[in-house]
C-alpha cells in the first residue's frame, strides 16, 4: 500500500492532516532527530570552550558549519539518519555517527570526532531534545491558537455585553444574564489557564548514565561539571538550549514538568470542552445562528440542516487529546529503579495528545467565526419567563419586612405559566413604597440583569 493522507492510520496525519503543518516539523520523529542534532552540537561547541588541552576552541568556520547543520536540518538529513540506525539499531547512536560523518574533509572536526556525545547518556540528548520540542510546540503553536480563541472571545464578550439571555440553572429558566457576561466568564477561565501553560518551567539535565556524572569525572576529575552543564542547559541559543536546569536525576528527568505541562493543557481543554457544549445548546435553542457556507451539506437527508460541526469536533478532539494527556502526566513521572524504557514509547505520542488539541482550537475557533446573533430569539425566550422576576420582587419584600416573601412568590409562581400582567398584578397590590413599586413594574426579564453588561465590558 502506497502511503497518502487517505492510507494514514491516524487522522492527524490522514484527513487533518494539513492542519497541522505548524505542528509537525516541531513534534514529529524528524522534529525529535533536529532537536537531538541542536544538542549534541550545542555540547560538543561548549566542550571546545570548556579550556581543556585536548580540544581546543573551534574556530569560527567550523562553529558557523556545525551550527548550520542544525539551521538547516532537513527531511532528507532525517532519513539519513534512520538509514544509520539500521546498522545501529540505536536512535541517540546513530545520531552521533551522522554527525560525525559530516566532518569528512574537514579536519579540524575530524581531529575532535571523539567529542561529540561526549561522557553523554542517551537520555541527556533525549531529555533536553524532548525539552526543545515542547517549549517549541507550547510557544509557536499551542499559545497562539489559544490566544486567537481568546481575542475572539473577548471580542463578543464586549459586542454582545448588553444583549439580555435568559439563564438557566439545572435546565431551567434563571436570573437573566447578558450573552456577553456569559462569554466573559469563558474568557476569564481561559486566560488563567492559558497563563498556566506559560508559567510551566521546561527542564533539562545533562547528567550522565544515572544523573552523577560519572563519567565526566572519570576523564577530568577537577572539572565544576554540574556549572558547564548548567551552562550548556541555561544558555541562550544558539549556543545553549535556553531551557532551566535540573539539578537531580536518575538517568532520565522525572518528567515531573511534563506532567504539569501536560495537566496545564488538559485543564485548558476541560474550559474548551465546557464552552463548546453551552454554544452548541445555544445553537439548538437558536440563539445563534451560523454563517452558511456555499455548498455545505448539514444532513444527507434533511436539506434544512445546518450543524454545529466545528463545536462537536472540537469537543471530541479535546476529548480525545485529553485522554493522552492525562495517560502521559500519570505514567511519565514514574520510572522503575534508575531507568526503565516504557517512557521512550509513551513520549512518541507527546505530538499525537497535542495534535489533537490544536485540531480542536482550530475547529472552535472556525465554529466561533461562523456565529450570528439571533437578538429576537433571545428576547422572545425572555417574555416568555416572567417567573424570573419573583427573585427581585420577593428581595424587595425582604427588604421592607413583608411576611413570607419567599413563601408568597413560590405559591404565586412554581409550576404555573408567568405573564406580565399576572406578575405586574402582584407587585401593583405590594404595601412598598411608590419608588420602588414604580421600579418592579417597569422591570423586565431583558432588563433584570444586574452587572451582567459592565462585567462583560471590562473582561
Amino acid at each position: 500500500m502506497t502511503f497518502s493522507t487517505v492510507t494514514a492510520l491516524s487522522p492527524l496525519d490522514g484527513r487533518y492532516a494539513a492542519k497541522l503543518a505548524t505542528l509537525r516539523p516541531l513534534m514529529s520523529e524528524q522534529g525529535y532527530m533536529h532537536r537531538r542534532v541542536q544538542v549534541e552540537v550545542a555540547w560538543f561547541i561548549a566542550l571546545s570552550d570548556a579550556g581543556f588541552t585536548e580540544f581546543k576552541p573551534l574556530s569560527p568556520g567550523a562553529r558557523t558549519y556545525l551550527l548550520g547543520l542544525v539551521k538547516h536540518f532537513s527531511a532528507e538529513d532525517a532519513l539519513a539518519i534512520k538509514e544509520i540506525e539500521k546498522t545501529t539499531n540505536h536512535d541517540v547512536k546513530a545520531v552521533e555517527y551522522w554527525i560525525k560523518s559530516k566532518f569528512d574533509a574537514r579536519p579540524e572536526l575530524l581531529a575532535a570526532n571523539e567529542f561529540v556525545h561526549f561522557a553523554c547518556t542517551s537520555e541527556d540528548i533525549n531529555n533536553t531534545s524532548h525539552a526543545l520540542q515542547l517549549r517549541c510546540a507550547r510557544d509557536l503553536v499551542l499559545l497562539p491558537a489559544l490566544d486567537r480563541i481568546l481575542l475572539k472571545l473577548r471580542f463578543m464578550a464586549q459586542a454582545f455585553a448588553d444583549v439580555p439571555m435568559l439563564s438557566r440553572t439545572h435546565g431551567q429558566t434563571a436570573s437573566p444574564t447578558t450573552v456577553g457576561k456569559e462569554i466573559a466568564n469563558v474568557v476569564v477561565r481561559l486566560q488563567a489557564a492559558s497563563e498556566r501553560i506559560a508559567a510551566v518551567k521546561i527542564l533539562a539535565k545533562m547528567n550522565g548514565a544515572v544523573g552523577n556524572y560519572n563519567a565526566h569525572l572519570s576523564a577530568w576529575p577537577e572539572f565544576d561539571w554540574e556549572a558547564f552543564s548548567r551552562h550548556v542547559v541555561e544558555a541562550p541559543e544558539p549556543l545553549g538550549l535556553g531551557l532551566t536546569f535540573q539539578p537531580y536525576s536518575i538517568q532520565i528527568e522525572p518528567h515531573d514538568y511534563m506532567a504539569e505541562l501536560f495537566d496545564a493543557v488538559a485543564r485548558t481543554n476541560t474550559i474548551l470542552i465546557d464552552w463548546s457544549r453551552d454554544v452548541w445548546g445555544y445553537v439548538s435553542l437558536g440563539y445563534f445562528k451560523q454563517r452558511l457556507r456555499e455548498g455545505e451539506v448539514g444532513s444527507s437527508t434533511m436539506p434544512h440542516k445546518v450543524n454545529p460541526i466545528d463545536f462537536e469536533n472540537a469537543e471530541g478532539n479535546l476529548g480525545l487529546a485529553n485522554a493522552l494527556l492525562r495517560h502521559l502526566s500519570e505514567k511519565l513521572p514514574i520510572s522503575r529503579w534508575q531507568r526503565d524504557l516504557t517512557d521512550s514509547t509513551v513520549l512518541r505520542n507527546m505530538g499525537v495528545a497535542l495534535g489533537y488539541a490544536v485540531l480542536a482550537y482550530q475547529s472552535l475557533l472556525i465554529g466561533l467565526n461562523k456565529l450570528e446573533l439571533n437578538e429576537s430569539a433571545l428576547a422572545a425566550d425572555l417574555d416568555q419567563a416572567w417567573e424570573v422576576l419573583a427573585e427581585p420582587v420577593q428581595t424587595v419584600m425582604r427588604r421592607y419586612g413583608l411576611p413570607q416573601p419567599y413563601e408568597q412568590l413560590k405559591k404565586f409562581t412554581r409550576g404555573e405559566p408567568m405573564t406580565r400582567e399576572l406578575m405586574q398584578g402582584f407587585i401593583a397590590k405590594l404595601e412598598i413604597p411608590h419608588a420602588d413599586k414604580q421600579r418592579l413594574l417597569a422591570m423586565t426579564p431583558g432588563s433584570y440583569t444586574g452587572m451582567a453588561a459592565e462585567l462583560a465590558r471590562r473582561v
